[in-house]
């Protein structure tokens, strides 16, 4: 009986292919003893084609890591335009900007560094973000979906990652402080009425877990107290 390890494996191998460049950035993320919470290569061919299906010119993308997703956002925006990714350690956004640079896409990241709740602010009043990919700390998922509806636009996408977390998400008790940053992520977007958001469950090479998937309807809506206060 195959297992969800053959059936990503397959879809991989069908859907994905061969990644010389992406393979490069992962093995270099992985010696330089970063720990292996990148997206799938499913995951990160979704957010690819997402971009493109929204058309997106300019993407933001909250924690970098090694560069894995950076690289798949990256191909998906146009020759001008521009990927702005945020990561708090040094050490990880060298080894993302040498992939980047190594994969010819470099000219179109920008990596900021910094704690996404310190560089966010500065981003504010410029040109309006397409496509908004959060995967950070997850203790501070209702700020930063906060800040993606301010930087974004009517119709801007916005993706928030591991938002399952083994199912531990439907425990209202938990106390692990990811789990509780992913419900109050998923409850903000189904309260805040900046957001139109569905989530769906994901079973890969790392497990269970899901991704939330929201549009950006008005982002001058009011935001209720509970929202981006909740953190």
């Amino acid at each position: 009986m195959p297992t969800h390890d053959d059936v990503d494996a397959f879809l991989t191998a069908t859907l994905v292919g061969a990644d010389p460049d992406g393979d490069a950035a992962l093995a270099a993320q992985h010696a330089a003893g970063m720990p292996a919470i990148e997206v799938a290569p499913v995951n990160a061919k979704f957010l690819h084609l997402l971009a493109r299906i929204a058309g997106a010119r300019r993407v933001l993308e909250i924690g970098t890591l090694g560069g894995y997703s950076t690289l798949w956002l990256a191909r998906a925006v146009p020759a001008d335009g521009r990927v702005v990714t945020i990561e708090a350690e040094p050490a990880n956004a060298a080894i993302a900007r040498s992939s980047l640079e190594r994969a010819g896409v470099a000219d179109r990241v920008e990596i900021l560094l910094g704690r996404g709740t310190d560089v966010l602010p500065t981003l504010d009043g410029g040109e309006p973000f397409d496509l908004v990919f959060v995967d950070a700390d997850k203790e501070s998922n209702t700020v930063y979906l906060d800040w993606a509806a301010r930087l974004g636009r009517p119709g801007t996408v916005v993706v928030l990652d591991n938002v399952v977390r083994g199912g531990d998400v439907a425990d209202a008790q938990t106390d692990d402080p990811k789990v509780r940053g992913a419900r109050r992520g998923i409850e903000m977007l189904g309260e805040d009425p900046r957001f139109d958001a569905t989530a769906l469950q994901t079973l890969d090479r790392k497990g269970w877990d899901g991704v939330a998937l929201a549009i950006v309807v008005d982002a001058t809506a009011s935001v209720p107290t509970s929202g981006a206060a909740g953190h």
